[in-house]
């Protein structure tokens, strides 16, 4: 077995900690949340989708034995985020750390975007990052409770990328974000800090983001300079040390997590340039099959 699909830490690193992760009930967030909850935390995990929530809590308690908690959730309305860190409040006496992971993506030439659809994805991941920041910043603070914030983002939130635009203009917004309030709420004892990881397969996102004809002509081999794709545990490792209190002298960082892609071919998506017409029809009845699954 590789070193990397190993956890990191100490198994009482995060002892004591109470984690919320956006978007945690799928994907790496889902990762992040197992291994919070193996180092010791108590994890409320908040998504839209209930039925997800409550198989993902089961999944998540029966592996590691933690604590774990779910609050429906849509991120894009901020009295709901208000509602979680009440729920936190009464059950576990307040949360210490968020992770703004929750997102929606997909690749599409810019000029076949409706306007909805770029509001879609710029509501989801960066409105609901600056309500759920807000939210927290303002309950740690009148409480004077310390907090971490860690966000995640992309590569292309500093390069920009074509096909991905409404992302990359809310990604950018995100780590503008992450650096203002570093800066700002250090006095109050916050850090905010980001990963911008490359690659990580998982069922949802990377489905609609490399669909089958894009795999066709972008493998991990040509791309990265590694040769392949992240593995969830090596982000969970530094997930983890970031919201740590190993990492306290860590803030307003991004950190890569992506093998080297980025250096190789800025601009993530930009070799979607090789497809046609006719090509972004195939795609686009792949990812319209993936979102319905």
């Amino acid at each position: 077995m590789e070193t990397y699909t190993q956890g990191m830490l100490r198994a009482d690193a995060l002892q004591g900690k109470r984690i919320m992760v956006t978007g945690g009930a799928t994907g790496l967030g889902k990762s992040m949340a197992k291994y919070f909850l193996e180092l010791g935390a108590k994890v409320m995990i908040v998504s839209r989708k209930e039925e997800v929530l409550q198989q993902t809590v089961k999944e998540l308690t029966d592996a590691t034995g933690g604590e774990a908690m779910y609050k429906v959730v849509d991120v894009r309305q901020y009295t709901e985020i208000e509602s979680a860190f009440e729920l936190a409040q009464e059950k576990w006496g307040g949360i210490d750390v968020v992770v703004n992971n929750a997102a929606g993506n997909f690749i599409s030439p810019t000029e076949r975007l409706s306007h909805k659809g770029f509001d879609i994805v710029v509501d989801i991941v960066l409105k609901g990052t600056y309500y759920t920041s807000l939210a927290a910043g303002k309950y740690w603070i009148a409480n004077k409770m310390k907090g971490t914030f860690l966000n995640i983002v992309t590569t292309y939130s500093f390069t920009g990328s074509g096909y991905v635009v409404p992302s990359a203009t809310a990604k950018a917004g995100v780590l503008a974000l992450t650096r203002s309030l570093a800066v700002e709420w250090a006095k109050y004892g916050i850090r905010s800090n980001a990963i911008a990881p490359g690659p990580f397969p998982t069922d949802g996102a990377f489905s609609r983001l490399f669909p089958e004809k894009v795999q066709q002509i972008a493998t991990p081999e040509e791309r990265i300079p590694l040769k392949r794709n992240g593995h969830h545990q090596e982000l969970a490792n530094l997930a983890a040390y970031l919201v740590s209190d190993f990492s306290a002298y860590v803030n307003g960082e991004i950190v890569v997590i992506d093998g080297g892609e980025w250096l190789k071919g800025a601009g993530e998506f930009n070799f979607l340039d090789q497809l046609d017409a006719s090509d972004w029809d195939e795609v686009e009845k792949q990812v319209r099959g993936a979102n319905k699954k």
